[in-house]
């Protein structure tokens, strides 16, 4: 059975501009770094690994990679966001705390059942933070929220026909 999260990984421009983001900006703490020499496959490399710690004991991780290519680029928000979950007083310090250190901050956005901000990191990835609001259960309980019949309707829709195809 699945316990829950360790990490995610992602790649890093820089290992000490990330950490500035993530533990300077975020109040992650650096938890662990891995100096990879080589690979398990026997490829010679010069890679850092990086993790990040949260209040729940898993971690965001990162590779910085400079022998491997990898084209970084300002991410959509519906590409690759990274949601990290705060109280709501957290959520207003810390976006008043982005707007105040020249981040890219967006929000408050109201999702009915969460409220959010975004950030984007040096790697150009979207951090959005995510405090609950007292409709969070019921809107995450798919006994209650029609979870299941939605991505039913959804894919059931995406195999019709449409009429230009005909």
């Amino acid at each position: 059975m699945i316990q829950g999260l360790h990490h995610n990984a992602y790649r890093c421009r820089d290992s000490e501009q990330t950490r500035r983001f993530y533990e300077g900006f975020l109040g992650l703490p650096l938890a662990g770094t891995l100096e990879i020499g080589e690979t398990k496959s026997g490829r010679k490399t010069e890679t850092l690994h990086t993790f990040y710690q949260l209040g729940d004991g898993s971690y965001l991780a990162f590779f910085e990679a400079p022998d491997m290519p990898f084209e970084f680029k300002a991410q959509h928000d519906y590409d690759l966001h990274i949601a990290l979950e705060v109280d709501s007083q957290t959520l207003h310090e810390m976006f008043a705390k982005g707007k105040a250190a020249g981040i890219e901050t967006r929000g408050i956005s109201d999702h009915g059942f969460i409220h959010s901000i975004y950030f984007r990191d040096p790697n150009g990835y979207v951090i959005e933070l995510t405090a609950k609001m007292p409709s969070h259960a019921g809107a995450m309980d798919p006994a209650q929220n029609g979870a299941r019949e939605k991505l039913d309707r959804w894919t059931a829709a995406r195999r019709r026909p449409t009429a230009s195809a005909a």
